[in-house]
């Protein structure tokens, strides 16, 4: 199935039913007064996040998405029937925005989490709500409202714990498949990935991170040049960012460092956010050195400042064990100063409404 991650799409909320003006009749009873019943609520829409779905395909060609109107009232004091909400399900980590506006109405970033997109309208008033001891025949009643119309767009940013980044041919998805069970398509020539891949890296029984592998970066991408820059925004959820650096490269000529300087250079293009994430070096291939150390060591002189480094072999699975332990520890540390934020922001959200 083709990875899609955005969307374009109209939702229309069913109008609110019109009120009823009418008046009681029956044998005998002279006069029964007003008895038009309220219209029925429009039906809505909302979005609904589901784990089970992974790609935003559903809304590629089913762009308009309309609810019900609401019944009209009627006489006997009979109120219209509300119509049924309509609920979008979309993957985990949608965000929607308003296109005309600009507005973010949702981010679905946990599973099961329900947001309204647009209102259905509120019914109509019948004639019996206007009954008073001056006016006891009132003929009038208002209409239903309408629902909201909105123009939406949809975009999906993957979950993960950490993300992948390089130029293309560094080894992504190799060492993705090295680390996981995902098996995304690896060959000899640069541009295999063309989409964003994820795989689960299990430490242990009880632990485990999700890992992003994203298209390879190349000079230019924040201008549009390549594919990588249209899935960087898979990367903005992560908390930590790999950067995979082919050591050796296949090819006479080409500088690992002048790549790797490129590569930061794209990412600080496109968003100041994303280049101040926690980011590691990983100086890959190193089954193809002779002098391992060496290389190493000149490489890391010429990069200059970095955080942390890694050497690995993602082909033959060197030095990837020590790797995913040192991720799984980060995210553990960086999941736990989260909760202590989240806790800190609820107690004084509680202290300030007390």
């Amino acid at each position: 199935m083709k990875f899609i991650d955005e969307s374009k799409i109209e939702v229309i909320a069913g109008d609110g039913g019109n009120g009823a003006a009418s008046f009681r009749r029956e044998k005998y009873i002279d006069k029964g007064g007003p008895d038009g019943g309220d219209g029925g609520w429009g039906g809505s829409v909302y979005a609904l996040a589901d784990r089970n779905i992974n790609t935003l395909v559903d809304y590629r060609f089913a762009r308009h998405h309309r609810a019900r109107n609401g019944e009209a009232g009627r006489g006997a004091d009979c109120y219209g029937k509300g119509a049924e909400d309509i609920v979008l399900r979309m993957p985990v980590g949608t965000v929607i925005t308003d296109i005309n506006t600009g507005e973010l109405i949702a981010d679905l970033d946990h599973d099961g989490q329900k947001m309204l997109l647009a209102q259905g309208g509120k019914g109509g008033l019948g004639n019996l709500h206007f009954k008073s001891s001056t006016n006891r025949a009132p003929r009038q009643c208002t209409p239903g409202v309408e629902g909201e119309r909105r123009e939406l767009q949809l975009e999906l940013k993957v979950l993960a714990d950490v993300g992948l980044l390089g130029m293309p041919n560094a080894g992504k998805s190799t060492f993705i498949r090295a680390v996981s069970a995902a098996r995304p398509k690896v060959a000899d020539y640069p541009f295999t990935t063309l989409h964003p891949n994820l795989g689960v890296v299990r430490v242990s029984a009880e632990k485990s991170f999700v890992i992003a592998d994203i298209p390879g970066l190349i000079e230019g991408a924040a201008e549009g040049a390549g594919l990588g820059h249209q899935f960087l925004r898979h990367l903005m959820r992560t908390r930590l960012l790999l950067h995979l650096v082919d050591i050796a490269p296949m090819y006479e000529g080409v500088d690992p460092v002048h790549e790797a300087h490129s590569i930061l250079n794209e990412l600080k293009k496109y968003d100041e956010l994303l280049y101040n994430k926690p980011r590691w070096l990983v100086l890959n291939k190193l089954d193809l050195l002779q002098d391992k150390d060496e290389k190493i060591a000149a490489f890391l002189q010429g990069f200059g400042d970095y955080t942390r480094y890694f050497a690995i072999s993602a082909i033959n699975g060197e030095g990837c064990k020590e790797l995913s332990y040192a991720i799984m520890e980060h995210v553990e540390q960086v999941a736990k100063q989260e909760e202590l934020a989240n806790a800190e922001n609820a107690q004084k959200t509680d202290t300030i409404i007390l």
